[in-house]
């Protein structure tokens, strides 16, 4: 297999509906940048359309849980910068850390650890990762050494320059 990144990035720019009247990004919509850029990051780097694989299969992810950190507020027509890696996978789940920043990565804006599911639509339950997907993690998974939410998202801040 070829050198995979392991830490993925893309820009996107802020939109004015997804602001408040202060012209800051709506906390929920968040949520929608972050994964959104991740799709699009998995289907860039990895030839990974989760949609696709859905249809074929029957299996996708589905998100267990969210813990989301908002640092910095993000402004309307800013561009920011989302990076997204791999902490951790297991037989039937995987734990994924999205970060926004500022364009020039000096500013930390937002943390997101997400919790993923591997889970199979036709028998609706869980589902193991077959072993194209086991090989393709081994290959691009990047552990931190904090262990808990909490204490990654106070190393980050440190690392941050702003």
């Amino acid at each position: 297999m070829t050198q995979l990144p392991k830490i993925l990035e893309s820009n996107a720019k802020i939109r004015f509906q997804d602001c408040d009247p202060l012209n800051h990004l709506n906390n929920s919509k968040y949520l929608d940048y972050l994964i959104n850029a991740r799709e699009d990051q998995l289907i860039e780097h990895y030839d990974l359309n989760i949609f696709e694989n859905a249809k074929n299969t029957g299996t996708t992810w589905v998100v267990g849980s969210h813990q989301i950190a908002y640092i910095r507020p993000a402004f309307v027509m800013e561009t920011v910068t989302i990076q997204s890696q791999l902490l951790q996978y297991g037989k039937k789940q995987l734990l994924v850390e999205i970060r926004m920043y500022n364009q020039q990565k000096t500013e930390l804006k937002a943390v997101m650890w997400s919790s993923f599911v591997h889970f199979n639509v036709i028998k609706g339950k869980a589902h193991e990762h077959n072993e194209k997907f086991i090989t393709l993690f081994e290959n691009v998974v990047l552990p931190v050494k904090e262990t808990n939410f909490a204490e990654r998202i106070k190393s980050l801040r440190l690392a941050t320059v702003s």
